[in-house]
């Protein structure tokens, strides 16, 4: 249940296309859904614009196939994260229409087919070796109704490959940079963007690259203003982040708090 769902079902029973005992049937679960292993969020929507989203590692297969039919008896979207594809496996025939993404471990229900929030995203990535990271971010930004640009292998080995590429970082409210090695790209974007930068380490790198710690800390320590970071490997908290700015900006400028 989100804030459209919601006003569309308040609505429907004023116009007497629903009947009350319906609506009460939908919103009976509101603000949790106790499944004894796991209480599902149904009002997550409505406090904060982003509905409850499935974490699948750690979980058991049956757990994850019922709390996916329960979110989905909904009628929404529905989004599972770091589902590997062995207990993919198992899930799947449960759910013959889903979209499954092996690279970014990540299951769909109900896939929009439009965005349905004004506002670009911009993803990008240092090098190919990124886009599993990536890969989450962008299918987590679509699952909260953004439209998405991405931009890959454009990492500082080849600056020449980034600054062509201006254009297409100026039409975007927001922007994710993925890197792993040193990190250095969310830096040189930082500097030559005024929009938000939003950074996500990677644990791709050889030793001394500590599995993700020495982007995440060269991140942390960027030079360049503008710029925030998110942990190792976090597409999917990197894409909430972005929403939730983007998001802020749209209602404020319906508002006319923006010019």
């Amino acid at each position: 249940m989100n804030e459209e769902t919601l006003k569309a079902l308040l609505d429907s029973v004023h116009q007497g296309t629903c009947s009350p005992d319906n609506a009460f049937q939908q919103l009976k679960d509101l603000p949790y859904e106790n499944l004894d292993f796991a209480r599902l969020d149904h009002h997550r929507g409505l406090r904060t614009g982003q509905s409850e989203v499935i974490f699948c590692q750690g979980k058991q297969p049956e757990h994850i196939i019922k709390i996916l039919r329960h979110l989905g008896d909904k009628e929404l979207n529905v989004l599972a994260t770091r589902l590997d594809i062995p207990t993919a496996e198992i899930v799947l025939p449960h759910f013959p229409d889903a979209l499954y993404d092996r690279q970014a471990r990540c299951l769909l229900l109900r896939p929009l087919a439009e965005p349905t929030v004004p506002g670009k995203i911009l993803i990008m990535t240092a090098g190919t070796a990124d886009l599993a990271v990536a890969q989450e971010a962008l299918l987590t930004a679509r699952f909260m109704g953004h439209e998405v640009d991405t931009l890959f292998d454009v990492g500082v080995a080849g600056i020449h490959r980034l600054l062509e590429q201006k254009e297409l970082m100026d039409r975007a409210e927001v922007i994710i940079v993925v890197a792993g090695m040193e990190g250095a790209l969310a830096s040189v974007v930082g500097g030559l963007v005024e929009q938000p930068v939003i950074a996500v380490p990677t644990s791709v790198g050889y030793g001394a690259h500590f599995q993700g710690l020495a982007p995440l800390l060269s991140m942390l320590n960027s030079c360049a203003s503008g710029v925030g970071v998110v942990n190792i490997d976090n597409g999917f908290g990197a894409a909430s982040l972005a929403s939730a700015i983007v998001r802020r900006i749209m209602r404020a400028g319906k508002k006319g708090d923006l010019t």
